[in-house]
């Protein structure tokens, strides 16, 4: 935020430059510049006035766009356009991985690269899915052996524990898709797993 107060000890160059097309200040900076050259005795033509009040607008609407992009991204282009793309939520898909297990989950976000022909993605998590079931169980196996010798937390329970691995590594994989619809600037729409 610009103060008027520290625009006020700029000389009058300075302060045209402010006024310049093409500068990298703010609109209220560009507003405040102008303001204080009025104060100075500066006379600014009819032409100048409008081509001043055309770059402040122009700055305002840049600005508005750039806000209005991050907001979406911020919902992940999440929209409401029935020619989207849908997708299955990463709610869902992190549910019924760690509920029914890997396969099914790893399944969901394969579909989803599939939907976005992302491939290789696709193919990659859904070997994922189907290797972790037999590393699943022998980690399971595993802390239930360490776990009569041992009484931590991850022992007790490692069902939850090793699920809740497969589940963290199906995230990662859900936001790099999610990253790359970003980059894509795709729109998205959200799709329901059990439509009633």
């Amino acid at each position: 935020m610009v103060k008027k107060s520290v625009l006020r000890k700029l000389s009058d160059p300075e302060l045209e430059n402010y006024l310049r097309e093409g500068n990298r200040f703010t609109p209220e900076a560009v507003q405040m510049a102008f303001e204080v050259l009025g104060e100075r005795g500066k006379i600014f033509s009819e032409q100048e006035k409008s081509q001043i009040q055309q770059i402040i607008q122009h700055k305002k609407a840049q600005e508005d766009l750039k806000l209005q992009e991050e907001q979406e991204m911020w919902k992940d282009h999440i929209t409401e356009d029935p020619t989207a793309i849908q997708l299955f939520s990463r709610n869902a898909i992190l549910m019924i991985s760690f509920i029914l297990g890997t396969i099914p989950g790893s399944i969901l976000l394969g579909i989803n690269f599939i939907k976005l022909k992302k491939y290789a993605p696709a193919v990659f998590t859904f070997i994922f899915g189907f290797l972790y079931l037999p590393v699943q169980h022998f980690l399971v196996s595993f802390l239930y052996k360490i776990g009569t010798q041992n009484t931590s937390r991850l022992t007790r329970n490692p069902e939850l524990s090793v699920g809740g691995i497969g589940m963290l590594i199906l995230l990662i994989l859900s936001d790099l898709h999610r990253k790359s619809c970003l980059t894509e600037q795709l729109p998205i729409l959200s799709q329901f797993l059990f439509p009633f």
